[in-house]
């Protein structure tokens, strides 16, 4: 009974947040059980190259340390502000959805060119949570019941946090960086006057993760249409 529960639960989950949480937590699971080692899966320009590890462009978004503290925070912020996303800003648009993991990987990939990062997936987790925040920029926040702030500021007490336990906020930082340039492109250059969309999805990712909609006459909510929110018509969530 509990595995049918646990089950349903599971298949519950979107798809995209389903599919990359759980590469991440097999991948991790592999590396303890010494079938693959992290040297196998880090970020290595010349590897990648010049000797064709072509795999290493994926697997470096999928490891983030050995299990412990730092690898349960991560995976806990990954799955929810996945899911949130996914369920939120992004219903009904998986395409737009896979084609903002391309395009983040694809930056941060090129960003990891000029630093010495090795492993990018917690940099891509500060991405989907800085976008998730800026998407709901009323949204009450609360860190371990110490601090209480809205919800854009959350990537910034993150990154104060690594500082915290002496870790390097170059991480946060790429992260950060990645998501403003995704959120400026998507939501805020587009209703600029002038302003034009840049991000396209292309066709083929529309072909192979989007399915037609059953009303043709559905109006979408203005989170669920492309550029997010109208940002001066909030309203204030939380206590």
């Amino acid at each position: 009974m509990a595995y049918q529960s646990l089950r349903l639960e599971y298949l519950q989950i979107p798809p995209v947040s389903r599919a990359y949480t759980t590469a991440c937590v097999l991948t991790t699971a592999a590396v303890q059980l010494e079938l693959i080692t992290p040297f196998q899966l880090y970020f290595n320009p010349e590897l990648i190259f010049k000797h064709f590890q072509i795999w290493r462009l994926i697997t470096n978004f999928l490891f983030f340390g050995p299990v412990g503290f730092n690898f349960l925070f991560n995976m806990i912020f990954l799955y929810r502000y996945c899911r949130m996303l996914e369920e939120g800003s992004f219903r009904g648009r998986t395409a737009d959805f896979v084609f903002m993991f391309l395009f983040g990987g694809f930056l941060m990939t090129l960003f990891g060119l000029f630093v010495s990062l090795v492993f990018l997936g917690q940099a891509f987790t500060i991405m989907l949570v800085y976008v998730w925040s800026r998407r709901n920029p009323y949204v009450r926040m609360n860190f371990f019941g110490l601090l209480n702030f809205q919800a854009p500021f959350l990537p910034w007490v993150l990154m104060g946090f690594s500082l915290l336990l002496g870790n390097s906020i170059i991480v946060d930082l790429l992260g950060i960086a990645v998501g403003h340039i995704y959120f400026f492109l998507e939501d805020i250059f587009p209703n600029q006057p002038g302003g034009i969309r840049i991000l396209k999805t292309p066709s083929i990712l529309r072909t192979i993760f989007d399915t037609p909609d059953e009303d043709p006459n559905y109006n979408p909510l203005p989170e669920e249409r492309p550029g997010g929110f109208a940002w001066g018509e909030g309203q204030r969530l939380g206590g």
